[in-house]
């Protein structure tokens, strides 16, 4: 696992070029995508390099991590909407290849059947994610464990508490989400983890000097063979 303290710039810079020359290596690659604040400085850096004419993403597949239970595409707090207008709307990629978990009608079964698709497609070839601050990654809360695929998972009240930021009230915050499983984000070939703040340091302390533990989920990440950590100074702060 390597470790960079950077500033949120050169992060932003640094994998948003990683997404770039996937694609310019493999037109075909598959991608991973996640939500939340700690991204859109990276999908922001995507969208100049495609408007710059150094990529295409016509031919490009996309899986995204999570979705809020009873949140259509349609809603602006949708994930879905999260990506169709953050970075989906301004590049090429076809709608029809890009992958959000479905949080309504029959969520549980498609949950099922999220991860045969991935593996149809080849796997993920790189991942994008970020981090909780009790250390969950995508919607895997602690005591998830470490072989779950893509399933329905109860929102712990921190997560809540944490994303409540983006709705008018607490109350409007979904409870559950469907989410890809700690097992199915270690199928990715590369992941790339974002984390700013003090918020994150925790977290990332015990991420990097803790032990492999489910109380921890993003610890997993010390078994995967190609994992980078993109830290700020504030989340690196209690790491020795």
């Amino acid at each position: 696992m390597k470790v960079k303290v950077e500033s949120k710039e050169q992060m932003n810079a640094e994998i948003a070029k990683l997404y770039v020359d996937t694609v310019k290596n493999n037109p075909k690659c598959v991608l991973g995508f996640a939500t939340g604040s700690s991204p859109l400085g990276v999908y922001k850096k995507i969208i100049e390099a495609y408007n710059n004419h150094e990529v295409s993403f016509k031919d490009v597949v996309s899986f995204n991590l999570d979705e809020y239970v009873g949140l259509d595409g349609n809603h602006n707090q949708s994930y879905r909407y999260f990506m169709n207008t953050n970075l989906f709307d301004h590049i090429d990629i076809k709608k029809e290849n890009t992958n959000v978990p479905c949080g309504t009608g029959d969520y549980e079964k498609l949950a099922k059947e999220y991860d045969k698709k991935i593996a149809a497609f080849g796997g993920i070839d790189l991942q994008i994610l970020g981090i909780g601050s009790d250390g969950h990654i995508a919607f895997n809360e602690p005591g998830t464990p470490f072989d779950s695929l893509t399933h329905v998972a109860t929102l712990a009240k921190s997560t809540i508490v944490d994303n409540s930021r983006f709705f008018n009230s607490i109350d409007e915050v979904p409870t559950k989400a469907v989410t890809m499983g700690l097992a199915s984000i270690m199928n990715a070939k590369k992941i790339v983890l974002i984390a700013t703040g003090y918020n994150k340091a925790d977290a990332i302390k015990g991420l990097i000097n803790g032990e492999i533990t489910t109380d921890l989920p993003c610890s997993i990440l010390r078994n995967h063979p190609d994992v980078t950590i993109y830290v700020d100074e504030e989340a690196y702060s209690k790491v020795k």
